[in-house]
């Protein structure tokens, strides 16, 4: 759809080339480079920062690498108490065991807190069991925050590695040192964040669909792709915006 002289109003297909003029768009991957930089950094300054032992103690973080090192890659973290609050209508247990089976064939690691292995009626004896038979778990104290074990255990398994959350995550971001680590670990961040589009028990797990190219501001000779939110909807940080302006002069 035209706006104006030189610019469309358009969707642009998953695959990433703009359907206007025919531009492939930036990749949402991090380069290897990119990668290296962004794991050092949040390696030293969130997982081993000052701060981290507000969330956790050293033993327990010690204890948690050693856990992660002894372990094939992983595909995918689950933010388990994240993700079993997605609904109060549920038992907390049966959500999480949900999500977890429809990852099942990854190699898939739910990190959780020390009270859901006590059975209640949102901890579930048998759900938990089946949680732990077809996933590795790894159970925080109850006053731990999950955050830094999933940055530590996401960028430690590798560029492929993704990870369930409804988190933001701004409070690590803040703590990298400088515009451009941020930038990186908002990029990483919106490649790598899977997130339940809705959960209705009984029916199949569904994930908002990852984009292929990164949702910023491109240019490439005189054409400009920017990303556009329709009447200025407000979005997460993992939420992208689905329509696009293409400013092109031979448009």
């Amino acid at each position: 759809m035209k706006t104006g002289e030189g610019r469309l109003l358009l969707w642009i297909p998953s695959g990433g080339v703009c359907q206007g003029c025919g531009t492939e768009l930036e990749s949402i991957q991090l380069t290897e480079e990119e990668y290296t930089q962004l794991k050092h950094r949040v390696m030293e300054d969130v997982i081993e920062g000052r701060d981290v032992f507000n969330k956790t103690t050293p033993e327990e973080l010690e204890s948690f690498k050693s856990f992660v090192k002894k372990r094939p890659a992983f595909d995918v973290i689950i933010d388990g108490l994240n993700v079993a609050n997605i609904t109060p209508k549920c038992v907390k247990s049966e959500t999480l065991l949900a999500v977890v089976s429809e990852l099942q064939g990854l190699n898939v690691l739910v990190l959780g807190r020390k009270h859901m292995q006590q059975p209640s009626r949102n901890w579930n004896r048998h759900n938990m069991n089946q949680i732990k038979q077809k996933a590795h778990c790894f159970f925080t104290e109850n006053i731990s925050e999950d955050d830094p074990f999933l940055l530590y255990a996401a960028l430690h398994s590798g560029n492929h590695c993704n990870f369930v959350s409804r988190d933001l995550m701004r409070d690590h971001k803040a703590c990298l040192p400088d515009s451009a680590t941020r930038r990186l670990f908002f990029k990483w961040q919106r490649g790598h964040q899977l997130v339940l589009s809705n959960f209705i028990p009984g029916k199949r797990i569904r994930f908002q669909r990852m984009s292929l190219y990164d949702t910023i501001v491109q240019s490439r000779g005189n054409t400009w792709h920017i990303p556009y939110d329709e009447n200025g909807g407000e979005r997460s940080t993992y939420e992208v915006p689905q329509r696009w302006l293409c400013l092109n002069n031979d448009v």
